[in-house]
């Protein structure tokens, strides 16, 4: 349906754009993107807090979802969820937590995967918070500012990223420069 389209679109443009961790996507209040926000809180591990910046895109597609999850009959599916247990959240779903869980999240990303013809597993909540990162480190953002992005405590778990950033370099140094 365009609602659950708009849902998929909202819910992979935020992930990508923030870095946030699945659980962390899945349990958003709907109230933390209301007014075309540029910047949203996170509640990360342990309850710490962070502000990431959103991108364009993702707030584009946040207000397409938006719209038409507020404008969803009272008597769909939808409308049931967004005026019972599911009001509080941005990704309302039937439940005990009235949210989207971690696995719905996994499934719609495989089934995006699959009809996109890549193979099962390809593309992850954690892939997706790794090219958050990798990109970022990619195009010159620098070590803190990406731990600060991911929630990590300690900056030795951000430096996993620079690796596969050296490594990524180093293939396409030694792929298209000429004494590479």
């Amino acid at each position: 349906t365009e609602a659950e389209r708009a849902q998929n679109t909202a819910a992979l443009e935020l992930i990508y754009a923030t870095g946030m961790r699945v659980s962390e996507l899945v349990s958003l209040p709907v109230a933390a993107l209301r007014g075309d926000p540029e910047v949203i809180l996170i509640r990360g591990k342990g309850g710490r807090e962070r502000m990431v910046p959103l991108t364009r895109p993702a707030r584009a597609a946040v207000a397409r979802w938006l719209t038409l999850r507020d404008a969803a009959p009272a008597d769909s599916p939808l409308g049931r969820l967004v005026r019972g247990t599911g009001a509080r959240w941005l990704f309302p779903a039937r439940g005990a937590a009235g949210h989207m869980t971690r696995q719905a999240f996994h499934g719609m990303l495989a089934n995006l995967a699959a009809s996109a013809g890549l193979p099962p597993g390809a593309v992850t909540p954690h892939v997706l918070r790794h090219a958050f990162a990798t990109h970022l480190l990619d195009h010159g953002a620098d070590l803190r500012t990406v731990q600060m992005l991911l929630g990590h405590t300690s900056l030795s778990t951000t430096q996993i990223y620079t690796l596969v950033a050296r490594e990524h370099l180093q293939q396409l140094h030694q792929r298209h420069h000429p004494r590479g």
